[in-house]
Order: C-alpha cells, then structure tokens, then sequence
C-alpha cells in the first residue's frame, strides 16, 4: 500500500472505530428508574416461538370473515424488520377483501430524520392513486410512526392500529431499547425528529397490547385514556402481533367496527 493510500485509509479505520466505540457506550447506559415496567427476561425467551410460527402455518387454516366495506391499509413494519414481516397479516388482510401496501421504506433501522418526509410522500401517493383516506396498522416501531404520519396527514388517514407499540410513559420500558441505540446510533428520548409519541393523534387511534409481549411494557403498549381511544388487549408475544390469529382477527374487527360507526 502506497504512503498516499495510508493516508487516506488510515482516517476511514479512526472514524470507524470511534462510531463503534460510541455504540457500544449508548448500549451500555444504565438507567434502572427509566426501565421499570420492562417484561421480564423470561418473557423474553417467549419471542422465540416465532422460529416455530413456519410450521403451525403449514397446518393452520384461518376463518377470515369478509370486510363490510373493503379499506386500503398500509402496514408498518418493527424495528430491524421490513416488509416481509408483515406478509402473513397483508395475505390474511387482503383474503378479507381489504388492500394492503408496503410503506415504503424498506427495513426500519430506526427513526430517521426524513423518514416522516418519505412516508408523507408515500401516503400521498397511495391517498391520490385510490381517492380516499387509508388505515394505518403499525407493529412496534411502526405504529410510532402510523401515530406521528397521522398527526401530519390526518386529512389522509381513516385511523390508526398499533400492534405492542410504546407510546406511552418511559421509552426505556423494554427489553430492546440498548439494541436500538446499538443500531440506530441515538438515544431513545432523543430521535432526530420532533414527536412526542404519547399524545394522541387526530383521528381513531386503536392499540393492542399483551401481557405476554416479552420486548415492551404493557402499560407503554396500552397506554393512558388520553393518549388513544381503545385499548385491546391480546394474548400474544411481541412477534406473535404480525402472525397470531388473534392479532389478525383483531384488527381485521377493528377496521370493521370504525367502518361502521
């Protein structure tokens, strides 16, 4: 290697591990009053059902009932997921009657600062393509942003359903806020957007929480009487909320029922 190569290498390699070191330093802040509520780790080790969801859905045949009035939807994927996480729920959403759509985003890394921007961009699209208001349904950190897209746009959205999205009281609350500040490279209380996630969006707001989700508190992912219009409880595990029938048909009654009020 050439002394000029050296040069310029050797700055890229500091960067590198400088960034590295502050990752790991955001994973390890300790903050033990911001935590409490957290699942306990071994409700933790409950997520792992998701490695033998394959199998049950070779096996499983699910009695979807029809939509009154089909709806466009949205779905918003979790953390460190994307798209094909939430293809069971769309092909069960749509055996309904109901169309689904990608946000658009590919795999959520974590708030961005012109991610709001781009799904801005994508709802107008979907809105103007199909000339009418769509539901948001968003698992996790997806339903963060179903909540703050629709305090942006709500004149495009009918209503929102967060699926074990924490909304509401410490971000800490969980089990996974050290990966996310891992990846993500910021601190949970302090995303490069201005939101405040606890305060309710101008249109329905829906959120299903379990007792069971080993990643996020359950009172974060139920929230308070002003920070949504219902709460439904399920019993399922964090990932169980994209694939559990009783997610799926709990939503799929949720978009039934605001239709008809």
């Amino acid at each position: 290697m050439s002394s000029r190569e050296t040069l310029f290498e050797y700055p890229k390699a500091a960067f590198a591990e400088t960034e590295l070191a502050r990752r790991i330093a955001l994973a390890a802040e300790d903050y033990p009053e911001q935590e409490k509520g957290k699942p306990h780790l071994l409700r933790l080790l409950g997520e792992l059902d998701l490695l033998i969801e394959p199998a049950r859905r070779v096996v499983r045949r699910l009695d979807i009932p029809q939509a009154k009035r089909p709806q466009t939807i949205i779905l918003m994927p979790g953390f460190a997921t994307g798209p094909t996480r939430m293809r069971y729920m769309a092909r069960n959403l749509e055996k309904a009657g109901h169309r689904t759509k990608r946000w658009g985003l590919g795999r959520n890394w974590g708030v961005a600062a012109d991610s709001l921007t781009r799904l801005e961009q994508r709802l107008d699209e979907i809105c103007t393509r199909y000339d009418a208001p769509v539901a948001l349904v968003g698992w996790s950190l997806g339903g963060l942003y179903a909540r703050e897209l629709a305090k942006r746009r709500p004149e495009c959205i009918s209503r929102v359903i967060t699926m074990g999205s924490p909304f509401s009281g410490s971000p800490r609350a969980n089990n996974v806020w050290r990966v996310y500040q891992a990846i993500a490279g910021h601190r949970v209380d302090q995303v490069p957007i201005d939101a405040n996630v606890s305060v309710k969006p101008p249109v329905e707001t829906i959120a299903l929480w379990s007792p069971s989700d080993g990643a996020i508190a359950p009172r974060s992912a139920a929230g308070l009487p002003g920070e949504r219009d219902r709460a439904i409880a399920l019993r399922c595990t964090h990932a169980g909320f994209t694939y559990s029938p009783e997610a799926i048909l709990t939503v799929l009654a949720e978009l039934d029922r605001a239709q008809s009020n």
